[in-house]
């Protein structure tokens, strides 16, 4: 069994029933008491954050986790569909599981966590930054670039990302998953 001193972050662990991912964690040592081990926890399964304190030495229960490639298939009403890169296997994953969604598209390789206990997804990871082609942008104004002035551009799958008024309709661009912002132009 593994005790307080094994927790780490983005260490995932049993705790009321529920799953949760270690956020951030310390230790709190008294002059007279027990030393306190104090973490931040989100949830895996529902949408909570906690904040948790064991006594230094209590027992936790973490839970094994697989980060496998899968590809992105398509979504339906079901889901979306991933297909796994190694067995060729096909699993269905809720929305509410996918890091980004309105960046996904047909094709794309994502990191999908699967908890080795039941074989359940329990989240889909996107890389970091992704190349998405602008499929509807207004034209930029000459002149107009004083200070950095964004504009809207729709982007392949949908989402709408704030872009320099320099890029334009048709061309790539790079966004930052997790941020949703524009990185920089790519040359096809």
């Amino acid at each position: 069994m593994a005790t307080t001193a094994d927790i780490r972050t983005g260490l995932i662990i049993k705790l009321d029933n529920s799953l949760y991912s270690v956020v951030e964690f310390g230790q709190n040592k008294t002059a007279r008491a027990a030393a306190k081990v104090w973490a931040k926890l989100k949830g895996v399964d529902n949408s909570r954050s906690i904040e948790h304190t064991w006594n230094s030495g209590d027992t936790i229960y973490p839970v094994r986790v697989e980060k496998k490639p899968f590809q992105f298939l398509y979504k339906d009403d079901s889901g979306y569909n991933f297909m796994d890169k190694e067995t060729f296997e096909q699993i269905i994953v809720a929305e509410t599981l996918v890091d980004a969604p309105q960046f996904l598209k047909d094709g794309d390789e994502v990191a999908i966590s699967i908890n080795t206990e039941t074989e359940l997804p329990m989240g889909v990871e996107l890389p970091d930054k992704i190349v998405l082609k602008v499929t509807y942008s207004e034209p930029g104004m000459k002149g107009d670039t004083a200070t950095r002035t964004l504009k809207p551009a729709t982007v392949e799958g949908g989402a709408t990302v704030m872009v320099p008024l320099f890029v334009n309709e048709g061309e790539l661009i790079r966004v930052n998953t997790k941020t949703g912002e524009y990185i920089e132009r790519v040359k096809e």
